[in-house]
């Protein structure tokens, strides 16, 4: 349908506004751990221990929800009602609880032994592995509250709400920042260590995710039923894609978990410097390539239900268009301009001119592979839609493969850098060889629009990183300091100056996503003004 891109992109733009508050609370989370922490011994540790019970989350909860969840929740709206709908979400949030109550339980009792598998180089400095395991336990309960929280996401998403869900991981960080800047000082007093306050925060912000999405699913008539129905056909077909959608969809976050793992090895800050950076990647997929997916998904899986495949792959070349006119500039402006956001952003407190730099290492390194990241976020949940869930399964355990070869070899060459472009590498030949087998399950994905489309905007964005890395180099001859305030003038003056470039590449070389995205937020401005 001709109107098929403005309505995505109004969608992934109500997203995007939900999400970037989200991510931008998110920086300051992490501005808060790097200035009492750093990339030292007790960051490390926080970060393993967290690392456990996210990989589940992030291959159980949410990327198997959005996978499996998702496109059967929509599809019992579109063709029985809500009611069953209703009766669909009930039973699946129960099998959460006892499935995620079961893992929890086990995180808990052999802590010791996972982090050991993990992490076993941490007891070469005293105390750091006893550290991390006991903040595992505590951080190991998280996982339930956000396995919980992801299905009501798909549920409100498949309800046409985009903010309030997207808007939940605010409550997160808002949680972790608060606790962390009110008893952080009192740690001490309180006999606990600093950075157990920052465990006990993320449990906190995983509640707050849960109360801040429960009001708008009982307006729309959710009432939660303490029911287990395995005669539901709904539930048999999520049950029975959830696990070829946790590995489906597991590929960034193995693969980052591989990191976390090779990099334990690397020395103290090593593990803080990657995730520093793949946080800071990982900020424009959150805005724009999650956003995209999000609006997608929902809409991809009606016209599955009716069988339009002209619509699906309009659809998808809208998304992948838009992917790349807001991604493809965001890859090449972070690693033109990665040592100076990591500097304006972390370099106070506990973290040193050393871990900006080893950041930012890791930033640019990791920057290749954000289309790649994006694309997997906007294809794999197209296949279980498509009910062929064993394409992404077979892609992704694939890549997983090739990324412990080539971060076993690359980490030996460029250390803990060799690990982010690995990871890069790996994201861009999994989204390769899943856009490739999407085409020939939908017959086609508009080829030709999308080439045409990644053909102007690499020039544009090109241009957008010529003027970025110009403008800070003249930016730091007149405006000389290392100082919080001069720099964040100079960063502020190359990004504007980039964008304004970038937006005039863009109008010259009639980039059709630019133009639509452009009108879509003249005409909100208006009806805001008016």
């Amino acid at each position: 349908m001709p109107d098929s891109q403005p309505r995505l992109a109004r969608s992934a733009g109500v997203f995007g506004l939900a999400t970037i508050t989200s991510r931008i609370l998110g920086l300051v989370r992490d501005q808060v751990l790097a200035y009492y922490f750093g990339a030292g011994n007790a960051a490390d540790a926080f970060r393993v221990a967290s690392r456990v019970p996210n990989l589940v989350r992030d291959l159980f909860a949410e990327g198997a929800m959005s996978a499996a969840f998702v496109p059967t929740f929509t599809r019992q709206l579109t063709l029985h009602g809500r009611e069953r709908a209703w009766h669909l979400a009930s039973s699946v949030l129960n099998a959460l609880l006892i499935v995620t109550g079961v893992i929890v339980i086990a995180g808990i009792v052999f802590a010791e032994p996972l982090v050991r598998l993990f992490a076993a180089e941490f007891a070469t400095v005293p105390g750091k592995f006893e550290l991390t395991v006991h903040l595992t336990r505590i951080v190991f309960p998280f996982l339930t509250l956000v396995a919980v929280a992801a299905a009501l996401m798909g549920m409100l998403n498949s309800l046409g709400h985009f903010f309030i869900p997207a808007l939940s991981p605010a409550m997160f960080n808002v949680a972790s920042i608060v606790i962390a800047v009110t008893f952080i000082p009192l740690a001490p007093s309180l006999g606990v260590q600093p950075i157990t306050i920052v465990a006990i925060g993320a449990l906190v912000g995983g509640v707050g995710q849960l109360v801040i999405q429960w009001p708008p699913l009982r307006r729309e008539g959710f009432r939660y039923k303490p029911v287990l129905d395995f005669r539901d056909e709904g539930l048999r077909h999520v049950l029975l894609l959830m696990g070829p959608g946790t590995i489906g969809m597991a590929a960034t976050q193995i693969n980052v978990f591989v990191n976390t793992v090779l990099a334990t090895r690397e020395g103290t800050g090593a593990v803080s410097w990657l995730d520093f950076a793949f946080r800071l990647m990982y900020l424009p997929i959150g805005l724009f390539g999650v956003s995209i997916a999000t609006a997608a998904t929902p809409a991809v899986s009606r016209m599955v239900a009716e069988g339009d495949l002209g619509r699906i792959r309009s659809t998808m070349a809208s998304a992948i268009g838009l992917m790349m006119l807001l991604n493809i500039p965001a890859m090449l402006g972070l690693m033109v301009l990665a040592r100076p956001i990591v500097s304006v952003i972390f370099e106070r407190g506990s973290f040193t001119a050393t871990d900006t730099d080893a950041t930012a290492a890791a930033l640019q390194f990791y920057a290749i592979g954000l289309v790649g990241y994006s694309i997997v976020r906007i294809v794999s949940p197209t296949f279980y839609a498509l009910r062929r869930s064993r394409i992404p399964v077979m892609v992704s355990a694939g890549s997983v493969l090739i990324n412990v070869a080539l971060n076993l070899a690359l980490v030996r060459v460029l250390g803990y850098r060799g690990l982010a472009l690995g990871t890069s590498i790996t994201a861009l030949l999994n989204a390769s060889v899943q856009l490739w087998l999407l085409r020939r399950e939908i017959h086609g994905i508009e080829g030709g629009r999308i080439a045409s489309t990644a053909a102007r905007v690499v020039v544009a964005a090109l241009l957008m990183a010529a003027a970025a890395w110009g403008t800070d180099a003249l930016m730091a001859g007149l405006l000389p300091g290392s100082g919080l305030l001069p720099q964040l003038v100079r960063l502020t003056v190359s990004i504007g100056i980039a964008l304004m470039v970038l937006a005039g590449a863009a109008q010259l070389l009639r980039i059709r996503e630019f133009g639509e995205a452009r009108d879509l937020i003249v005409g909100r401005v208006r009806r805001m003004i008016g």
